[in-house]
């Protein structure tokens, strides 16, 4: 998988189309960037587990801010003293979820994306792991882990337009991705779950 996924990156990434396809209707296509956005990063991570490939996500504690109880992937913020977008990424996973850096090998970075209601222009890292962390939930910022089989991805039942609570009462509609029980991905991480989707499917042998 690692090296097919790199081959893969060799090559102009699915960028702001497949983005779009996951984005709210509120959202336009182009999104001016504050210059003081707050500069994060996020680890998109596949790893083999019960006969196929998986992709964590993390529940967010309920806390009140921006993305309270929303599902996502690991990451937060570049601290001054990180030398990069993977260092932070990497980071953050182990702070958050216990992913271990050392169990992770990046592949490379997709695209950026803006998230206007954080004013967080946030870059995604791919990494593959040859094994299932031991996946530990920080309780100050994880309420729960939720680990989905990758080819749920592909599946188009998972896909919909959903009346979510964008902050304390304020509803719209969005597209997103429904998993397990009824876990719901929308706005940024849904806008780089389509980007991923795109490049997968672009990769004929994904099975471990």
């Amino acid at each position: 998988m690692a090296s097919a996924l790199r081959r893969r990156m060799q090559r102009p990434l699915p960028g702001l189309d497949a983005q779009m396809e996951m984005s709210p209707p509120i959202r336009g296509r182009e999104v001016e960037v504050p210059p003081d956005a707050r500069l994060s990063a996020v680890l998109m991570l596949l790893y083999p587990h019960r006969g196929a490939w998986y992709l964590p996500f993390m529940r967010r504690t309920v806390d009140g801010r921006v993305h309270s109880g929303q599902v996502c992937f690991p990451g937060g913020r570049r601290d001054p003293g990180d030398p990069d977008y993977t260092f932070t990424a990497l980071r953050e996973a182990e702070e958050e979820m216990h992913i271990l850096p050392a169990q992770v090998e990046i592949i490379g970075p997709l695209t950026e994306l803006y998230i206007p209601p954080s004013r967080s222009l946030v870059y995604p890292r791919l990494g593959v792991a040859t094994a299932r962390p031991d996946f530990i939930a920080e309780p100050g910022e994880v309420a729960e882990i939720i680990e989905v089989p990758l080819a749920e991805l592909f599946d188009p039942a998972r896909r919909a337009v959903h009346r979510v609570d964008v902050h304390q009462g304020w509803e719209i509609e969005a597209p997103g991705y429904t998993f397990g029980a009824g876990d719901l991905v929308w706005g940024g991480t849904a806008m780089m779950l389509a980007e991923l989707s795109v490049l997968i499917q672009e990769i004929p042998a994904f099975q471990p």
